[in-house]
């Protein structure tokens, strides 16, 4: 009898097994429709599953809305603290540009280093293997465009014009290796502190702003603007923010690493900036290029 329940067990067990796999083999086929029980299941775990849902749901989206409606003071706090802030550099801004006007008018209309006609154009070619050296845009000569113009992109100043074809020009970027690739900028502060970029660091992702004198102070987070000095770029483009400080490797001047303004990495449309003011005793227009590119 023993032997009996055992066998009957051992049979209910392979039919079960047989049963379970045909299951299996069922569900795995591809079909249209579902079958009856299927969509039985389906249902009834959707609706249970619905009327979860909603009030989980709810109560998540309530915590969610509590803690965005906190972000949301925060962030209104500190808005409305730089609104005033905004409201008293506008003020200052107005005042000064009354002055000025006054100015102007006791001595007449002078020309400035910070003066020029900007140009828009696109960038059509990029060169993967020249990523941060150069890009190719839509404006060339027939446009007005000439060597050595600034371009810039709402960021900031990212390079100029390497080469001037008819309908078509190469920037050389900031981040250009290339020796000769130098501006004359300075740093914005108390006192205007020059200096020249030379150089880009790829490791820091940082522009090389070189020949400081060893004794300015110079902090960190100082902006660094177009010094307009080079004879070609306008004054106060802007450039990049000081990270770091450290004395050249002969200990004459100091040198800084500086957060380029525009990003290098993702340019699709420029300014190319025509400097208005020029130098009375400049040279000829072919003389002073070739000059521009060691010097500016």
């Amino acid at each position: 009898m023993p032997q009996f329940f055992l066998n009957k067990r051992l049979i209910i067990l392979l039919v079960s097994l047989i049963f379970l796999v045909a299951l299996i083999g069922f569900s795995l086929k591809e079909r249209d429709d579902l079958t009856w029980p299927e969509q039985f299941v389906k249902d009834s775990t959707g609706f249970v599953q619905s009327i979860f849902y909603r009030p989980a749901h709810f109560v998540a989206g309530f915590f969610d809305n509590v803690g965005y409606l906190k972000d949301t003071y925060e962030e209104n706090k500190l808005l409305r603290a730089r609104l005033e802030e905004y409201a008293l550099l506008e003020t200052k801004v107005q005042k000064l540009e009354n002055e000025n006007e006054q100015f102007r008018e006791v001595i007449g209309e002078m020309e400035s280093l910070r003066d020029y006609e900007p140009m828009p154009a696109t960038v059509i070619a990029r060169n993967p293997d020249q990523w941060v050296e150069q890009i190719t845009i839509n404006k060339g000569k027939q446009n007005g465009v000439e060597k050595d113009m600034a371009v810039v992109t709402s960021g900031g100043l990212i390079g100029k014009i390497k080469h001037a074809n008819a309908f078509t020009s190469t920037v050389q970027l900031l981040s250009s290796l290339d020796p000769k690739n130098r501006i004359s900028a300075y740093i914005q502060g108390e006192e205007e502190i020059f200096g020249l970029i030379e150089g880009y660091d790829e490791e820091k992702a940082a522009l090389l702003l070189k020949r400081i004198p060893h004794q300015a102070n110079v902090q960190e987070g100082e902006v660094v603007l177009s010094s307009g000095l080079g004879g070609v770029f306008p004054e106060g483009l802007m450039i990049g923010e000081i990270t770091e400080v450290v004395a050249d490797e002969y200990g004459l001047t100091q040198m800084a690493y500086v957060k380029p303004a525009a990003d290098f990495y993702n340019i699709s449309q420029v300014m190319i900036i025509e400097r208005t003011l020029m130098t009375g005793n400049e040279p000829e227009p072919e003389e002073e290029t070739s000059e521009e590119g060691d010097s500016e």
